[in-house]
């Protein structure tokens, strides 16, 4: 299969532009070949702990008073 097919079969199927899919670079997966896309499992999450972040925010803020406890 070409490149040229892929991106028409991909484009049929999802119903976008042809020229946009050729410029996101779909390609064929080789089964044999394991390292090529990590499962997701492996992958760190992608969420933010808003909780933990506005802690640290909170940590090193300047508006925190000396007299109040850091958050743990």
């Amino acid at each position: 299969m070409v490149q040229t097919e892929l991106d028409r079969l991909v484009a049929d199927a999802t119903g976008e532009d042809v020229h946009d899919i050729h410029r996101r670079g779909f390609s064929l997966a080789d089964p044999a070949e394991t390292n090529f896309d990590p499962e997701p499992d492996c992958q760190p999450p992608l969420v933010v702990d808003w909780d933990e972040l506005e802690a640290r925010r909170y940590e090193t803020s300047a508006w925190r008073r000396p007299h109040e406890p850091t958050p743990t």
